[in-house]
Formats: C-alpha cells, structure tokens, sequence
C-alpha cells in the first residue's frame, strides 16, 4: 500500500500546554489525526484544526484498555490514509513513553516518522519545584527510572549508588515500597528527598523530607499522582531556590494558563 502521510511523535511536556515547543504547535496545527495520551492538556488538542480526527489511546496505573500494539497499528493505518498524524505524548516520547516502539512499528511499515523532542517531567517536576539536578560540589550525576515496572534492591542495585541524584517517575502509587527499595539497595534512610505531583499545573505539590519519612509526608499532604521522586542533596537547595514552590507554580495564576495563544 502506497504511504500518503507522516508519523510524528510529538512530546507535550508535563503538565503546562506552555511548555510545548515550538515545532510540536506547528505540527498539530496541520495535524489531519491526533492520538493523545490521557494526560494531554486540552489546549493542545484545541491547536488541532477542528476537523481532525481525535483518538484517545490514554493509559492509566493498572488499567490500558488500549493496548501498546492497538496504538502501534493505529498509527500505522492512519498514516496511510492521512497526511499529517501527531502522536501527542506525555513527557518526551523517548523518557519511559514507549516512543521507541511507536517509531520502529512505524519504519518498519515503511511510515516516515519525526520526533519531537519534549520536556520530560524528569526535569520540569524537579525545576519547577526549585530542585536542580545537577549542581556544582553537589551532583554531577544523574539517574532516572520508572516505578511503573517491579522495583526492589536488586532492580536498583545498577543505578542506587552510581548516581548523586535519583529520579524516579510515576512514584506515586508505590512511594513507600520504593523508599524502602532505595534504603536496602544503599542509600542512606536520612538522604534528602522530595516528591512533585502534578508538576507545572494548579494541582502542583512539592514535599520534603527524607527517604526514611518521604512517603509518610506524602501522603498525609493528600499528594496526588502523576508524581516525580527526586533522591540526593541536591533537593536540600530547595528551599534557597524556590521557597514557596510546594504550592502552584506562579504560571498557574496567570489567568492564561491552560490557553495557547500563538503568533
């Protein structure tokens, strides 16, 4: 079958529609098909032109009544049929967002694919919250990983000690097993840690305390997922840097938050 249109895996960021870059605005504003996740921010999908075929392919922790398969085939029918189909993902496509399968179906079915890097909440979650990574005589190092798959000592054990700052993503639902995961992998129960839910958004939540009381904190804060874990001392500097930030970011007062106006 003769292939009519391009794949494009566009990251949406995480949380923010401002946070969108500048090629993935293009990109849905001529989009004949857009396949979203469930996370995607209205505003983003409102930049598609209003005829565009909309489809929710959107998973939740436990519960993806569309399979990663369904959507590899969606992508790839539509391409043939259609000129422009963006793949609005959460994140960056290539941070834990199975980009990666969604781009080699598609080359494999002879379906020409762009990627559009985006900002991944392993980095706007922790900055938002006054947290950086990487900080000089600090950390030079950084780790991420994902609690979405079965943690436990020997799941971490290649990355617990060989990084100064840790990331894990989607850590909300199992903060307490992944805290304790950590300790008994190597890092000390009294190293700083911070949790960011619902980062660049109204909801957005900062927590400190420490690996051993993190996840007590937590949830007596009522914190929510989505949720970011970031492990190391650079989540000490948190209060030098954005002293407020365990409420709303400030973009969430602008009474233009969640609206895209684009020249």
């Amino acid at each position: 079958m003769v292939v009519k249109g391009t794949v494009y895996l566009v990251g949406a960021g995480p949380g923010d529609p401002r946070l969108l870059t500048l090629r993935g605005a293009e990109v849905l504003q001529r989009a004949d098909v857009v396949v979203h996740d469930r996370l995607v921010s209205e505003a983003l999908l409102d930049l598609a032109p209003s005829g565009a075929e909309r489809i929710d392919v959107g998973k939740a922790p436990g519960d993806a009544p569309v399979s990663q398969e369904e959507i590899n085939r969606v992508l790839v029918d539509r391409a043939r049929t259609a000129s422009t189909v963006v793949r609005l993902k959460g994140g960056d496509p290539f941070v834990f967002g199975r980009g990666g399968e969604e781009a080699i179906a598609c080359a494999g079915a002879g379906i020409p694919v762009e990627i559009v890097p985006g900002v991944t909440s392993a980095i706007g979650a922790p900055g938002l919250a006054g947290i950086p990574l990487t900080h000089r005589g600090v950390a030079s190092t950084v780790a991420l990983v994902t609690a979405s798959v079965a943690i436990g000592p020997a799941d971490l054990s290649k990355v617990t000690t060989a990084a100064d700052t840790l990331v894990v993503l989607m850590a909300m639902r199992r903060l307490g097993d992944v805290c304790g995961a950590l300790i008994a992998a190597g890092r000390s129960p009294d190293e700083p840690a911070a949790l960011v839910s619902s980062a660049t958004t109204f909801e957005q939540r900062r927590v400190i305390g420490t690996l051993e009381t993190l996840a007590a904190k937590a949830h007596a804060a009522g914190a929510e997922p989505p949720a970011t874990l970031v492990v190391g001392d650079v989540v000490d500097l948190a209060e030098s840097i954005a002293p407020s930030a365990e409420r709303a970011p400030s973009s969430a007062t602008d009474p233009a938050f969640g609206t895209l106006h684009l020249v």
